[in-house]
């Protein structure tokens, strides 16, 4: 789940194989609920979009709480994941190098500011929780299942806990500010995602979904049961099949609201006066992509 924005294609069948299900993450879910065109933009048409420096600094802030608990309990401490992020930076650059190059029309100070901030998150963090009483059972975990019989639905995890009694607290790590109650539910929707995956693949139902937003140091806790995880599970099929009824009309109509603002394409937007680029000759189809770190 990271912004160097790794695009996952459906494959195709090898000999003797059933042909692979379309797939959906809880992004791409998103992006139809948000704005159908945007979903065309992002997975059919595959337009590049370059990342903010707020996602980035999600992206780094995540890495390094991933690789915090590497360490053994007692020195998961906050000056140890500050000196996490340079080596860290260091390997999202390596592995993405245009990322460094985000800072070249900045001012002065623009990346000594952005470590800072960054350092800034991690202080949130620790402020909310004790890393040192953890023992994360999972961390960027791939997790997958089929619902319907045709559709795969799949996403990364940051943290997945389990008690020694084998309850299940799913864990995201949110870097922007806690948002309101209206914007809280677009954040719940991600974590239900995962909670239906895990309740198909083991299950349990997840007593715990968890938000840690980090920027405002605040947790919001949810507990999803199993007849709210079945209500959930409809809603994706029928998500589904208007995903797959837009695609086979080519018709992905835009949206406006209030997220437009944060949009990379309204040059394309017929909302703005734009117009999309020409429908993709064959058609890609609809695949899963590994999301960008929301705010």
């Amino acid at each position: 789940m990271t912004t160097d924005v790794v695009a996952g294609v459906a494959e195709g069948p090898v000999a003797g194989e059933q042909p692979a299900l379309p797939s959906l993450s809880p992004s791409r879910a998103a992006d139809f609920k948000t704005c159908p065109l945007l979903y065309r933009f992002r997975t059919i048409d595959r337009l590049p979009e370059r990342p903010t420096t707020d996602q980035v600094r999600g992206t780094l802030v995540h890495a390094v709480l991933e690789r915090l608990f590497d360490l053994p309990a007692p020195e998961r401490t906050e000056g140890a994941a500050g000196g996490l992020i340079e080596p860290q930076w260091a390997r999202l650059t390596a592995a993405a190098p245009e990322l460094a190059t985000l800072f070249a029309d900045l001012p002065e100070g623009a990346f000594e500011q952005f470590l800072s901030s960054a350092r800034a998150l991690l202080a949130g963090y620790f402020s909310v929780e004790d890393p040192r009483r953890l023992e994360p059972a999972q961390r960027e975990s791939l997790v997958e299942t089929v619902v319907d019989d045709r559709l795969r639905i799949r996403g990364y995890i940051d943290r997945l806990d389990v008690s020694p009694a084998g309850d299940l607290r799913v864990v995201d790590y949110k870097t922007g500010g806690a948002p309101r109650e209206a914007f809280e539910a677009r954040a719940l929707f991600q974590l239900k995602f995962y909670a239906l995956v895990l309740w198909r693949t083991r299950g349990v139902v997840p007593r715990v979904l968890r938000l840690l937003y980090l920027k405002d140091a605040e947790i919001c806790d949810y507990a999803p049961d199993a007849e709210e995880l079945v209500r959930f599970e409809r809603t994706l099929v029928a998500l589904w099949r208007a995903i797959d009824e837009a695609t086979a009309a080519r018709d992905f109509r835009p949206k406006p609201s209030r997220l437009c603002g944060w949009c990379s394409h309204q040059a394309l937007c017929p909302a703005y006066g734009g117009t999309p680029p020409p429908y993709p000759e064959p058609a890609v189809e609809p695949a899963a992509t590994l999301p960008l770190i929301e705010e």
